[in-house]
């Protein structure tokens, strides 16, 4: 278990969405789009609270993990799961979100920075080698929504 708490440890804090890959174009099209996550650790509990763009309304939602295990896997209510799939905890981190949806299990690809860097970053470059062959790509944008969890009002 301490290997596990040091991957949600080293997680804590604020993460940019900066792109999405999916098979599925459901979960590109969504109106509810994400903008960035705020991550805690309390225990053995982690807590993901989340900025949503809903058609240009800002809305926030806590999640609280009910299970983590030493791959790096979240599991959250509602059948979704979070794994880390390469991160190096400073700039970027790659996750796998996996949901169901109308008895269908989705997966899509996201990659998240700490900072609005540009696309030559290294981790870029590792998000596009792992989703080259899912057909659909798209940059996340950066709007108020995330600049509100930050904190960040300029």
């Amino acid at each position: 278990m301490r290997g596990l708490r040091g991957v949600g440890l080293r997680m804590v804090g604020f993460w940019w969405e900066a792109g999405v890959a999916s098979r599925e174009n459901l979960a590109l099209k969504t109106p509810r789009r994400l903008e960035a996550l705020f991550l805690t650790l309390s225990g053995e509990t982690l807590t993901v609270t989340v900025a949503y763009n809903n058609s240009g309304s800002c809305q926030t939602e806590e999640i609280v993990s009910s299970e983590m295990n030493v791959l790096g896997k979240f599991v959250f209510p509602g059948r979704r799961e979070i794994h880390v799939m390469d991160t190096d905890y400073e700039q970027y981190a790659i996750l796998r979100v996996s949901l169901q949806w109308q008895n269908n299990e989705f997966y899509v690809f996201k990659y998240f920075t700490r900072s609005l860097g540009g696309e030559c970053e290294p981790g870029f470059l590792k998000f596009r080698e792992l989703t080259t062959d899912m057909g659909l790509y798209l940059v996340g944008r950066h709007g108020r929504c995330a600049r509100l969890l930050k904190g960040d009002l300029t």
